[in-house]
């Protein structure tokens, strides 16, 4: 290594916090940029998306912090919404920060636009912090570069996704820190607030949480020296979840539910990190003793959990039988990832399968020195994500994250080797070709450009409709007619509030399953159904989307039912068509209740 080499290394390892934040304004600015249609548009694409917003216009209109009920659904009772206010504040303070500046419209706007990115400031500096742990302290840029390529993970950080994922998956990539911090009592209390924090959020992460718990166990049982590791880790973990309780537990969680944050897993948390930070304390000098005592602590919280709170041994959701068979069970992210086309599972898998190489590759290459004590945790962490896409497709964006330090550590051996090779086809084409393949960035590229898997002529009609009826000039137009309560589609419901000043039925939330199944009964019953459930509900208006998703179930369950026939143009006298813009993608009656 020469002079010049040497100084541009030790800016690198000197100011590796600084560098990373400047790649992540840097991503920011592309973003804002590249994204600024959908920001100018207010393109909140998913239903969470639409309901986080209204739930921060709640919060900045003085609605009770801890009432997270949304109004303008189902009045004039509301659904219950099972989330916490964590994530609604990082929003509201750049709404406030910005209106003074733009007005309310574009302070939502830019909020909604730099919001989702904060938590990938977070998500980069762990990364990095882990990089240069494991493998060189100047591997983090390369550490950024694959995790710009997983795609399925960045998505969670754009513009407008401002919903929970991008923090919880932020909080995962702190919590792969903490296991590979090589200070044992900083890096259990990492861990154990990340945990904290992720639960508090919502329990989406809570498989990753328990086995983050589990390897931190499993190295004190296997190392006595790792004590304070797990003490500091059981502390942060009680402490973190009791304080995330108090302070952001909505009101409706202070039941026994088993869906968030309430007193059956504050419980368990509270418990098992006494519990181990007792094992800590404890600590034996063998190893076959520190086993047991694992074991039995596992057992107690297993057992305890079991009998205390037998109804949380199905599913957290809680629902009926119906709803779960006729909802939750085709939601199309809760399925195993080889239950879905070639064209969505490859570019999910690639990155995962690379990072799970690499990290087994690093750790046999580290045996024999200190860092393999960190390498295992996240060898182990990375296969779990791994194992975990085998159970929902919606694990793609945390195995993503979480394969980047295997993946990283594999491009760190693999590429410089094709770089020194004599031949030159493989220094230029090889070492590109290989960095593209550990990344995941080649299966992207390949669905993309390759006609492989494409979507046939019915999803692409899906996909329009989808996308159409969401937009504003579709649905500011509803706007010229008095406010009212409209009944239309489960996922259309979050969206209607948010755009305009009509009040929907439901949103896709499980607490609220009632609602959700009167919906599917108005729509696959008959037309006297239809009616009766809309009068019941206080309905209006009937409001429907020709060809979006949900639609296309409701022809298929019942081609007689209902919204079967509305879509063959049978409509009943009963409905009187309402005039929209021409060119309007949705369809709109006013509902006659009069005999």
């Amino acid at each position: 290594m020469n002079e010049a080499e040497g100084r541009f290394e030790s800016v690198l390892d000197r100011n590796w916090l600084r560098l990373t934040l400047v790649a992540w304004a840097v991503v920011l600015g592309w973003w804002l940029w590249s994204r600024w249609g959908a920001i100018h548009w207010l393109a909140l694409g998913d239903t969470d998306d639409n309901m986080r917003l209204m739930q921060v216009r709640g919060l900045l209109a003085g609605q009770d912090w801890y009432d997270l009920r949304q109004y303008r659904l189902n009045p004039p009772g509301g659904l219950d919404i099972h989330w916490s206010r964590l994530v609604d504040l990082p929003i509201a303070a750049l709404i406030l920060l910005f209106k003074p500046l733009v007005g309310t419209a574009w302070a939502e706007r830019l909020a909604c636009g730099i919001a989702p990115a904060l938590p990938l400031a977070l998500a980069m500096a762990a990364l990095a912090f882990t990089a240069r742990r494991l493998i060189a302290p100047t591997a983090y840029p390369l550490a950024l570069f694959v995790l710009f390529g997983a795609a399925a993970a960045m998505l969670m950080f754009m513009p407008m996704r401002i919903d929970h994922h991008g923090w919880q998956l932020a909080l995962l990539s702190l919590t792969v820190a903490g296991l590979a911090d090589e200070r044992a009592a900083r890096g259990g209390a990492i861990v154990g607030a990340a945990t904290a924090c992720s639960l508090t959020i919502g329990l989406e992460m809570l498989p990753y949480a328990a086995m983050a718990g589990a390897i931190i166990t499993l190295r004190w049982v296997w190392d006595a020296p790792a004590a304070p590791r797990l003490a500091a880790y059981g502390v942060t973990l009680a402490g973190g979840s009791a304080a995330g309780f108090a302070l952001f537990a909505s009101r409706a969680n202070y039941a026994m539910r088993c869906d968030a944050l309430t007193p059956v897993w504050l419980t368990v948390l509270i418990a098992g990190g006494a519990l181990v930070f007792l094992l800590a304390r404890i600590n034996p000098r063998r190893r076959e003793l520190r086993l047991v005592l694992a074991v039995i602590v596992a057992a107690i919280i297993a057992g305890g959990f079991a009998l205390l709170f037998p109804q949380c041994l199905g599913r957290p959701e809680g629902v009926s039988a119906e709803l779960q068979q006729t909802w939750l069970n085709n939601v199309r992210e809760a399925k195993p990832i080889y239950a879905h086309p070639f064209r969505t599972a490859f570019p999910i898998a690639a990155l995962p399968i690379a990072g799970l190489v690499g990290a087994l590759v690093a750790a046999w290459r580290a045996r024999g020195t200190r860092v393999v004590a960190a390498w295992i945790p996240v060898a182990l962490f990375t296969a779990f994500a791994v194992l975990m896409l085998l159970w929902q497709v919606r694990a793609g964006p945390a195995a993503q994250l979480l394969a980047v330090p295997g993946a990283t550590a594999l491009a760190w051996i693999v590429v410089p080797w094709c770089l020194g090779h004599r031949l030159m086809l493989v220094r230029v084409i090889g070492s590109v070709a290989a960095f593209l393949v550990i990344s995941g960035l080649f299966a992207g590229l390949a669905i993309r450009w390759l006609p492989i898997d494409p979507p046939s002529r019915t999803t692409r009609i899906i996909n329009r409709a989808n996308a159409r009826c969401a937009t504003i000039p579709a649905l500011s137009a509803l706007d010229r007619f008095p406010a009212a309560t409209m009944f239309t589609h489960v996922d259309l419901g979050p969206r209607l509030i948010t755009l305009t000043h009509h009040n929907g039925i439901t949103g896709p939330y499980h607490r609220n399953g009632q609602a959700i199944l009167d919906v599917h009964h108005a729509f696959t019953g008959s037309a006297a159904q239809f009616r009766g459930i809309a009068r019941a509900h206080g309905a209006q208006y009937l409001l429907t989307c020709p060809n979006m998703a949900e639609t296309t179930v409701y022809r298929a369950r019942a081609r007689d039912g209902f919204y079967g026939q509305l879509a063959r143009g049978k409509v009943p006298v009963w409905l009187v068509r309402v005039p929209l813009p021409r060119g309007s993608p949705l369809r709109l009656w006013r509902i006659d209740y009069a005999p």
